[in-house]
């Protein structure tokens, strides 16, 4: 039985290590984004439509922002059946209005949520998938190499998940980021930087400060994301407000990074 061809809609820093992963996996992937070149052995599309015709699984890492833009470019070509698995960083809400713009033209919607760094894991990145289409994704990408756990049939359902993991890992990393300021004003940078990697080890110190960083101005909206999501549970989002508050800051000074 042939390799099904895969198209990733973004190809940026995520997007385009996720494409050449599959690439040097032996799998057929057209490519679609209009600001980033394409990896070796990716097939350059003029549009999503172009990309996603004839593809049995669609990989859309652009933005939460441009999300919903990409999918309804996508549909035109969707294949019926197809997977559409949307790995933005979005809230549960967006995630149900991409289910049904794609459930409407006979695909499968599969809400993926990333937990690693992808720029550094690939296809190795665990992730969360759920929704009409997360069992189908998780057929086609385990066998590749990527840890899929999929949890419900619910699309938004990983996007919670994540977005409650994000309130810890985006408030530890605010919590360093003023710890580390305060240090090289009172003159201990070094101390310091040695005191927090003995805790939570150097590179996770290391990817926490460049990360936030380097990608701070979508990381806003992931926190944006993450505190509506905690006022509908009905818990006030002190750490997530003052992380989001930390990246932007950060944003301003910092010009913004590729997606993860």
């Amino acid at each position: 039985m042939s390799t099904p061809a895969f198209a990733v809609l973004g190809l940026g820093e995520a997007g385009g290590r996720l494409a050449g992963d599959l690439v040097a996996a032996g799998v057929e992937v057209r490519g679609y984004d209009p600001a980033a070149a394409a990896p070796d052995g990716v097939v350059t599309a003029a549009g999503p439509a172009e990309a996603v015709a004839g593809c049995s699984v669609v990989l859309c890492v652009a933005t939460a922002a441009a999300a919903a833009n990409a999918a309804e470019g996508a549909l035109p070509g969707l294949e019926r059946d197809a997977v559409y698995a949307d790995l933005n960083t979005a809230g549960p809400a967006l995630k149900r209005e991409l289910a049904g713009l794609v459930a409407a033209s006979g695909a499968r919607f599969a809400d993926v949520a990333l937990l690693g760094p992808v720029p550094t894991r690939g296809l190795a990145t665990p992730v969360l998938a759920a929704g009409a289409g997360a069992d189908s994704f998780a057929e086609h990408l385990r066998p590749l190499g990527m840890p899929v756990e999929v949890v419900s049939g619910a699309p938004g359902d990983a996007a919670a998940l994540k977005l409650l993991r994000s309130v810890f890992m985006k408030g530890l990393a605010a919590a360093a980021l003023e710890s580390l300021d305060a240090a090289v004003a009172a003159g201990h940078a070094e101390w310091l930087e040695g005191q927090l990697a003995d805790v939570i080890g150097p590179d996770l110190l290391k990817r926490l400060v460049a990360g936030s960083r380097l990608h701070a101005e979508r990381r806003v909206d992931e926190m944006d994301a993450a505190c509506d999501l905690l006022v509908s549970l009905g818990v006030e989002p002190r750490i997530a407000a003052a992380s989001r508050d930390v990246l932007t800051a950060l944003a301003v000074e910092t010009p913004p990074g590729e997606p993860e």
